[in-house]
């Protein structure tokens, strides 16, 4: 059964490059396969790791939806469906990649949840470490897409607005009662260590900070992936020290 890292947030916040450099150093560590699952519809956790965009999972059910005659005859929707997604799998160097995308469809985004929570609960078993990072804000939540993780990382940066919402998340899966193991919150882009006293009221465990790193920023303007980013640069460091908490 793969070990499940659940990355959630508000939007703006970095959640795509901390589950992109989770997922560089999963694989530098050499600890076992590895899948990342994009779940925000604006897709771009494989640009992040230098893996080419196929198609999503969302394209897979509009072009269903659009030619359900080329469901094979003795096969239901569900198992074509499912057939489909495994196809969509960008393949990588030790990292594969599975995304959500946004549906086209009016009213069909519960059942591309819906289909993505019971596909990742699948595909766990084939992986050893499975990195989602999830769409922004507590949709993803509400509907229950992530239904257990062995880690929820809800990363914020240090702004009241954004430890609000950190809160709210926090509340909301505790209300959903989403099975976790560990349960962190990360500050991203930080110049220094949170509060203590800020902390109150939000049921997550402090896992640390990530400094501002300017590193991450000219590598995307210059569009290269993170793979690049030096492991002596600020944020690379201090992630790779709150790895063994994570694990």
């Amino acid at each position: 059964m793969g070990y499940t890292i659940a990355i959630a947030g508000k939007g703006g916040i970095g959640k795509s490059t901390i589950a992109s450099l989770i997922i560089r150093m999963l694989k530098e560590k050499k600890l076992g396969s590895v899948l990342g699952v994009d779940a925000d519809p604006n897709s771009n956790l494989g640009e992040f790791l230098g893996i080419k965009p196929g198609r999503s999972i969302g394209e897979v059910l509009d072009e269903i939806s659009a030619h359900k005659d080329k469901i094979p005859a003795g096969m239901t929707k569900d198992r074509y469906i499912e057939y489909e997604v495994q196809t969509v799998i960008e393949e990588g160097e030790g990292v594969d990649i599975l995304a959500m995308g946004r549906p086209e469809g009016p009213g069909c985004y519960c059942y591309v949840n819906n289909i993505l929570r019971n596909i990742v609960g699948k595909l766990i078993k084939d992986y050893d470490f499975v990195v989602i990072d999830n769409e922004a804000g507590l949709e993803h939540l509400s509907r229950k897409t992530t239904s257990s993780a062995d880690v929820l990382l809800v990363v914020s940066d240090p702004s009241p607005a954004g430890l609000r919402a950190a809160k709210r998340i926090s509340d909301l899966t505790l209300e959903l009662k989403i099975k976790t193991k560990k349960r962190f919150l990360l500050i991203n882009r930080s110049a220094k260590e949170l509060d203590k006293d800020k902390l109150e009221g939000i049921q997550l465990d402090y896992l640390g900070m990530i400094p501002e790193d300017a590193g991450i920023g000219k590598l995307s303007v210059a569009g290269e992936p993170l793979w690049e980013l030096a492991k002596g640069s600020p944020a690379y460091a201090a992630l790779n020290k709150l790895m063994e908490k994570i694990l």
